[in-house]
């Protein structure tokens, strides 16, 4: 039970309530779990917004923060006219304007600049943290807090459709992007106002809604006993990940905490960057950590064995973790 699940989550649910229900139903439907079995979700969803949710089980739970760190994609539908308070369909409409016929070439053009390297305000209504304080129990308390533009990417924003006041578009982006604030920035360049009125998150990193079940199909796969055909191990979802093998003794000594160099190491990645995290598994292909690249290897042939750096140092230990 050391594994993820890709959850589709429904609409209403937040992420830690997809938790708390599969803590319990893990906790009480199968026996074999042990009171203290960890359960965790990477890159949060709003509760009106449905899809993807990587869920981490067991030990999987220490590679959350390799997960978060991966490209979200997500199909929104932006209705322009009309601006919210939380710049979403749960919030107060502060402003209704008049839309005038747009046509395709004109929201193509609007959204331009907001490909590539972008600035955003985060908004009101989010978790950010001003002076210690979330931003949205300032925003309740009807205060306005100065937030300073941080810097997110969208490495593709198409246009999908249009009926009447809603745009439908499709979005991939780096963590920390907030889809609500694109849509009424957006609104905002055509003139008209526009706020998020639906999210659907369609991949998050290597899990996609495709491949997503529902939290009915999962609680019904714990009750019949077939919850393990659902989890994914980690080599599976980390696949693409930079990983190395490492020599019996190599292990030994990275999981002692001592750095190792080429001596301890059986295959290295083709390339990596230094300070990247680089799975590490043992002579018989087990999962055994999470290891930070001391020094990067740019793509060319290996060094030669007169090489003594240290190349990897121990991050978290992850034994039996695809047991």
């Amino acid at each position: 039970m050391n594994g993820f699940l890709n959850i589709n989550k429904p609409a209403g649910w937040t992420s830690h309530d997809v938790v708390a229900r599969l803590r319990t139903v893990l906790g009480t439907d199968l026996k074999s779990v042990p009171s203290r079995f960890k359960v965790g979700h990477t890159g949060t969803l709003d509760p009106a917004a449905t899809g993807v949710l990587p869920i981490c089980l067991g030990k999987a739970t220490k590679l959350a923060r390799l997960l978060t760190e991966t490209d979200k994609e997500y199909r929104a539908v932006m209705r322009l006219g009309e601006t919210t308070d939380t710049q979403d369909a749960t919030g107060k409409v502060l402003v209704r304007r008049v839309v005038p016929e747009l046509t395709e070439a004109q929201i193509l053009t609007a959204l331009v600049p907001f490909t590539g390297k972008i600035l955003q305000v985060p908004p009101m209504y989010s978790a950010v943290k001003i002076n210690g304080q979330p931003l949205y129990k300032a925003a309740r308390a009807g205060r306005e807090v100065e937030r300073e533009a941080r810097t997110v990417t969208i490495r593709r924003l198409q246009l999908i459709g249009m009926e009447g006041n809603d745009i439908t578009l499709e979005a991939v982006c780096t963590k920390g992007t907030y889809i609500r604030t694109l849509c009424a920035d957006i609104g905002e360049r055509l003139g008209v106002g526009a706020h998020l009125h639906r999210l659907i998150r369609t991949r998050s990193g290597p899990f996609r809604i495709e491949e997503a079940i529902s939290l009915a199909e999962a609680e019904t796969a714990v009750k019949d006993g077939r919850i393990r055909e659902k989890v994914l191990s980690a080599a599976q979802v980390l696949k693409d990940f930079p990983s190395v093998s490492v020599t019996r003794q190599g292990a030994r000594l990275l999981l002692q905490g001592t750095p190792i160099g080429l001596q301890a190491v059986g295959r290295l990645p083709k390339e990596f960057k230094t300070g990247q995290p680089v799975l590490v598994y043992n002579a018989s292909g087990d999962l055994i950590a999470l290891a930070e690249a001391l020094a990067g290897r740019p793509g060319h042939p290996d060094p030669g064995p007169e090489d003594r750096r240290d190349l990897f140092k121990l991050d978290k230990v992850l034994v039996s973790v695809d047991e």
